[in-house]
C-alpha cells in the first residue's frame, strides 16, 4: 500500500472533478494504492474510499446543480457512461454527474476487485457496468 493512502484518494477526486484524470487513470492509481473501491453518494455529496483492511475515507464532492430524479432511466445512464468512455467533445465529469442524476442515479459503487460499477436509483433499480475489456 502507498505511504499516504488519503492523499491518493484526494488526488483521484480532485483529478476527476478538474477533468485532469480519466476514470482508467484513477482506477489504476487506487488499485496501486491498495484500495478495494469507492462509492459516490450524489444525495449527500460525498465520495467514500475503502481499503481492504476496513479503513475508509469520506470526502465532500463538488456540488452539482441537478437533483436526483425519482425515476431511474437505465438507457440515459448507459448513454452518459458511453459518452464518458468515448471522451466525446465537451465531456466533463461534472456534466456526467448531472446527466446520471437527471436520469435518477442516486449514486454508484466502484468495485476495483470486481472490475465493475453499480449505478443505483432512489427506489433500488440498478445498472451494472463492467470495466471495458473485462469478462462479464
Amino acid at each position: 500500500m502507498a505511504k499516504d493512502w488519503k492523499e491518493i484518494a484526494r488526488a483521484t477526486l480532485e483529478g476527476s472533478e478538474a477533468d485532469t484524470m480519466t476514470f482508467p487513470e484513477g482506477v489504476k492509481m487506487l488499485m496501486e494504492g491498495g484500495y478495494d473501491g469507492y462509492a459516490i453518494d450524489f444525495r449527500r455529496g460525498t465520495r467514500t474510499y475503502y481499503l481492504a483492511n476496513g479503513e475508509a475515507l469520506e470526502l465532500k464532492t463538488a456540488p452539482v446543480s441537478v437533483s436526483v430524479t425519482e425515476s431511474f432511466d437505465t438507457a440515459a445512464v448507459k448513454d452518459a457512461i458511453r459518452e464518458a468512455q468515448q471522451m466525446l467533445p465537451g465531456y466533463s465529469y461534472n456534466k456526467f454527474c448531472a446527466k446520471v442524476m437527471g436520469a435518477g442515479c442516486a449514486g454508484y459503487l466502484v468495485s476495483l476487485l470486481g472490475k465493475r460499477v453499480v449505478y443505483y436509483g432512489r427506489t433500488g433499480e440498478i445498472h451494472t457496468e463492467h470495466f471495458p475489456g473485462t469478462k462479464q
